[in-house]
């Protein structure tokens, strides 16, 4: 018997199953249903006979990556604008897939689509891997009759909105990257090196420089207690990470202050707004009431701030305020992005004049990605030239010494 929630949905499992069809022929293929008693009851009523039921569990196989996702859309977009019919797509793309997890998933939801299932519905069902703006946008298309349209204007968004995430991971993980090795570097420094010049200094029999004893204090510190040092760090940022991903008021409060870092923060916004252009044009465009658009536009500009500003912008726009006073009453949007809006609103070109902004600020990350780069690198040389060379320099202070008095 299939288990049932609370709430008297049945929890659905993917088959893989094998049998006969009326002529004898060896057939395979997959099924979705909430027992294996309810894979042979269907496959019975359509003339199969089934030899073999096996329960298949997606989690097992792996991770769907949103870039997964991505690539999905732009194939199933590209083979269906070339007239390939639906469910042949869904076969050539699971199996063509390098990740076993995405051929399972996409077997699942052909699977739903085979049994009657809208393409729409079969989404979200996974609404993990499917968002409500990438359903809606499916479900527009399907309706209208322009599914390979919208499809392939949904590839196009995730596309630019994965490319600029990357742009933004790419930005940070630099000097974090660097932090991290002049840490290490520091740290052997500080256990292994100074110890054995400190060895060599006792029998000076000489008052060694401030500096070199200072160092040599911290490095007698750092031997000691490596253990609490290194323990505490990774304690403390595992805790921190697990807190980011698990508690909402960290998230709000780490949403905000990336909006006020004094670099970053200017980049961060860019890229914000970026999406949330974006993602309105994208909804905008495929016929999607403005009010009704806004609902996943706060969610896909990745940004609490801009989260609870669009449901302010929301309920303004539903008691009828046009969209450029809502966006100009929230006082996150410069003067250029209104003043294109208003002048969509004008025009009746709303989706052309968003998308122009996202193209716009979306080349401002690119060029603000890689100025920072360009600036980041001597800054960081000369940081780790400073630290290094400071601790050479302590540490060879005695030997100088030693040298003007044997001198």
């Amino acid at each position: 018997m299939a288990s049932a929630s609370k709430s008297g949905t049945v929890k659905e499992f993917n088959f893989i199953w094998e049998g006969r069809d009326k002529t004898g022929k060896l057939i395979r293929g997959e099924l979705r249903a909430g027992g294996e008693t309810l894979v042979r009851t269907t496959l019975r009523r359509q003339g199969v006979l089934v030899s073999k039921v096996q329960k298949q569990k997606i989690g097992k196989l792996g991770k769907v990556t949103d870039k997964d996702i991505t690539l999905f859309t732009r194939q199933l977009a590209t083979m269906m604008k070339a007239g390939v019919p639906l469910l042949q797509a869904f076969e050539i793309v699971s199996k063509g897939a390098s990740n076993p997890a995405v051929g399972k998933l996409l077997g699942s939801i052909k699977a739903d689509v085979e049994t009657g299932s809208s393409l729409n519905a079969a989404f979200r069902k996974h609404p993990l891997y499917f968002d409500s703006l990438f359903c809606n946008l499916v479900g527009a298309g399907e309706q209208a009759g322009i599914l390979d349209s919208l499809l392939d204007r949904l590839a196009t968004y995730k596309e630019k909105i994965l490319a600029i995430k990357s742009k933004i991971k790419s930005a940070l993980f630099y000097p974090i990257a660097i932090i991290i090795v002049a840490f290490v570097i520091v740290a052997v420094i500080m256990i292994f090196v100074i110890p054995a010049f400190k060895e060599v200094f006792s029998n000076f029999g000489a008052d060694l420089p401030a500096p070199t004893m200072i160092l040599i204090s911290i490095s007698d510190f750092f031997v000691e207690y490596w253990y609490l040092i290194f323990g505490s760090i990774i304690g403390a940022l595992y805790a921190f990470f697990a807190a980011w991903q698990r508690s909402k008021t960290v998230q709000i409060a780490m949403d905000r202050l990336m909006l006020r870092l004094p670099v970053f923060g200017d980049l961060v916004r860019k890229a914000t707004v970026a999406r949330w252009t974006r993602t309105l044009s994208t909804m905008f465009a495929a016929g999607v009431p403005l009010v009704e658009a806004l609902d996943s536009v706060g969610g896909a500009s990745g940004n609490h701030v801009y989260v609870v500003a669009t449901q302010e912008i929301k309920h303004e726009v539903s008691t009828g305020q046009s969209l450029t006073v809502a966006m100009q009453n929230t006082e996150l949007f410069s003067s250029m992005v209104i003043q294109m809006v208003a002048i969509g609103e004008e025009s009746g070109q709303l989706d052309s004049m968003l998308s122009k902004v996202a193209d716009f600020f979306e080349a401002e990350v690119d060029d603000a990605v890689d100025a920072l780069s360009s600036l980041m690198e001597p800054i960081i040389m000369v940081v780790l030239g400073g630290l290094i060379g400071g601790m050479v320099v302590a540490m060879y202070l005695p030997i100088f010494k030693l040298g003007g008095v044997v001198g």
